[in-house]
């Protein structure tokens, strides 16, 4: 069986505090793009896990989809799988293709053994191996909170804009991100702030992760420049980077992005 495994974006991203387990409270709204991997499942004699396409680092067998199957063997009956990882949404990105992927492997496991699993058990599978992986089980506008893994749902559509993503050589590493910035209950909850009309957004829907990244990847910043140039109607570093994305209301090119970056238009 086949899936197709898509990206997400953060419209806006707050650090509100640290946690006594380490980890981070924060909100943001993760909004499904139309980036994909391919994940698919064949029965083999061992399970185990082929990655292709972009270089992904470390053992493919430490790779999310094969914890995934892990995780869901303990508990059903199934039989050992060959899991092919076609991998293109870049990583290191802040894009959460790696959550999406492991989310849609159980989705496979669930369909292909009809193993009727519900939602929330899926979910709940999904949040053992990351705080935004449960998001990619119904796939849909959320406002997440807590760790990013508690959702409320988001009505928001953003079909009518035209968005681009900006993906510049470099990898940002969640962690590092994370030690450099500076949690802060925001002036205005971005559950309140997103519903606004996206014209309103610029410099009120924000992410925390900017300033630290910035400074140490003035080229990222740079991107963010270019795109408000262009006459984006807003723009924003998704997650902890290095992507940018920007929505503008009518379709663009932007040759002068593309010449030292990947750029995905239309997403």
């Amino acid at each position: 069986m086949l899936s197709f495994p898509n990206a997400k974006i953060n419209l806006g991203l707050n650090i509100t505090e640290k946690r006594d387990d380490g980890y981070h409270n924060l909100e943001t709204v993760f909004y499904p793009i139309n980036i994909k991997d391919a994940v698919e499942i064949t029965d083999a004699e061992v399970t185990s896990c082929k990655i292709h396409g972009i270089d992904v680092p470390g053992d493919p067998n430490d790779n999310l989809c094969f914890k995934a199957y892990q995780l869901v063997e303990k508990d059903y009956d199934i039989p050992a799988q060959q899991i092919s990882l076609l991998k293109n949404i870049p990583v290191g990105a802040g894009l959460g293709g790696g959550s999406a992927d492991c989310a849609f492997l159980i989705k496979l496991l669930n369909d292909k053994f009809s193993l009727g699993m519900s939602v929330e058990r899926m979910e709940d599978y999904a949040r053992q191996l990351g705080a935004d992986c449960a998001f990619f089980i119904e796939n849909k506008p959320v406002y997440a909170f807590n760790k990013g893994d508690e959702f409320e749902k988001c009505e928001i559509d953003l079909s009518a804009w035209f968005k681009v993503l900006v993906k510049p050589p470099v990898h940002v590493s969640t962690a590092d991100a994370y030690a450099h910035v500076k949690p802060q209950k925001p002036l205005q909850s971005l559950k309140e702030i997103i519903h606004l009309c996206p014209t309103t957004w610029k410099n009120k829907v924000i992410n925390d992760f900017e300033p630290s990244v910035f400074a140490k990847y003035p080229q990222i910043h740079q991107i963010k420049t270019s795109l408000y140039d262009a006459g984006a109607t807003f723009a924003l570093m998704s997650g902890s980077g290095s992507s940018v994305f920007a929505i503008f209301d009518h379709p663009v090119k932007l040759p002068e992005l593309e010449e030292n970056n990947v750029v995905y238009y239309n997403i």
